[in-house]
């Protein structure tokens, strides 16, 4: 529900799924449940088949997946809601429709996968693992590796085309990963998993200050702003790229770079802030001073 360049995170899921051709979207909820449901509701209006399913305990990603498995009766797609791309789903669905796989992932290639999910492929379901290939069958995971771990640099993106025979591996009533869990066991279990790296853009939105990135690399400029409804900035305050929510008020002589302020947060004269995340509500003091500051709502 966090908004990137003034919309909701899941506003951008949904429009990826709809470019792929999705025609019934069901959002898995949890917590905070209402807010999306609420939100969910809103897509009715432009003639959107939606609506949500909501988790009474957390049953993991795919274990929250198989609450629908009645439902889930034909090839669908999966897309994780903290995750906003420019890629081509509908790529990756055609892809997968071509392979005969159970499931086929979603992936990216980046500069340093220490943070991520790394997914290795071969030519052949049971062949050996062939580093710079760009698709084929996954034979390997490997979380979060360091350099000398890393086999390869396709990272898993969070968006899945899945085969509804997948679900039967999934226990009911427990918890349940698709990346931990249920794709370990499918490969144990000799079903194909295949994967292909996807062109565009993709982030990983999890965290604060990752918006920030996503926001920069969306609009093509790292100083560029993005400001809500009633912010007031001071003539003589400076602000680079940052987003500020709703009603945001930096005073005179104040430095905000690369931050996030959230609702009616206030800015005192000549604060300096870098990097910071400040909360609903919250106020910086007038001349402090904060580097990398997470400050959340009290």
């Amino acid at each position: 529900m966090v908004p990137l360049l003034g919309r909701a995170v899941i506003d951008h899921v949904k429009d990826a799924m709809l470019d792929a051709g999705a025609d019934t979207l069901v959002v898995t909820t949890g917590y905070r449940g209402a807010d999306l449901a609420a939100h969910v509701a809103t897509w009715a209006s432009a003639g959107i088949s939606a609506r949500v399913s909501h988790e009474s305990s957390p049953m993991g990603t795919v274990g929250s997946v198989r609450l629908l498995i009645d439902e889930l009766t034909e090839t669908f797609l999966v897309g994780s809601g903290d995750g906003v791309s420019t890629l081509d789903l509908g790529h990756l669905l055609a892809h997968h429709r071509s392979t005969g796989a159970v499931v086929t992932l979603g992936l990216v290639e980046v500069d340093d996968p220490s943070g991520f999910g790394i997914v290795g492929l071969s030519e052949g379901p049971q062949g050996d693992v062939e580093r710079g290939r760009a698709s084929g069958f996954v034979r390997r995971f490997l979380e979060k590796p360091t350099p000398e771990q890393a086999f390869s640099r396709l990272v898993n993106a969070g968006v899945y085309a899945v085969e509804p025979a997948a679900l039967r591996y999934v226990p009911e009533g427990q918890p349940f990963d698709f990346s931990r869990d249920l794709f370990p066991l499918l490969l144990e279990k000799g079903e194909p998993i295949a994967g292909i790296k996807l062109e565009g853009r993709w982030f990983d939105v999890g965290a604060p200050h990752h918006l920030l990135d996503a926001q920069a690399s969306l609009l093509g400029d790292a100083s560029a702003n993005h400001l809500h409804g009633g912010v007031v900035i001071n003539d003589n305050a400076r602000v680079s790229g940052s987003l500020l929510m709703e009603n945001v008020h930096v005073e005179a002589d104040a430095d905000v770079q690369r931050c996030i302020l959230g609702v009616g947060a206030r800015v005192g004269q000549g604060a300096v802030l870098e990097r910071c995340v400040i909360g609903d509500g919250e106020t910086v003091a007038p001349g402090e001073r904060l580097v990398d500051v997470r400050r959340p709502p009290t």
